[in-house]
């Protein structure tokens, strides 16, 4: 059971990214997938995450209305687009499985990281 996330970078403030999260093991489908990010010297925190059939997503009120998370359980991935953003966004993303909206989460990827220059 693997989670891999990718897509992280260095990009300028107002700049976008797209965050990928494949799973190698075991099928996606079965879980909702959420999006963290950790700064340093600060706590976890849930961004964003999706319902197993994409019905339902959960946005914490600092990425709601410049994040997006979609998944294509065809592909086995989940992305989140990451627009507009901030120099308080440098963090190491990183993607989990579990269940309900904030949690629990069971498995963990590696993060990528995202590094916004102002």
């Amino acid at each position: 059971v693997q989670l891999q996330a990718s897509g992280g970078g260095l990009v300028q403030a107002g700049g976008y990214l797209r965050l990928s999260c494949a799973a190698s093991g075991f099928t996606l489908d079965d879980y909702t997938i959420g999006w963290f990010r950790q700064a340093p010297g600060k706590e976890r925190e849930l961004l964003a995450s999706i319902s197993w059939n994409g019905g339902n997503t959960y946005y914490a009120e600092s990425v709601k209305g410049r994040f997006t998370i979609s998944r294509d359980n065809a592909k086995n991935t989940v992305s989140m687009q990451v627009n507009s953003l901030k120099p308080e966004d440098t963090a190491v993303y990183y993607c989990a499985a579990g269940w309900g909206a904030v949690g629990p989460y069971v498995y963990w990827g590696q993060g990528t990281l995202v590094t916004v220059s102002s």
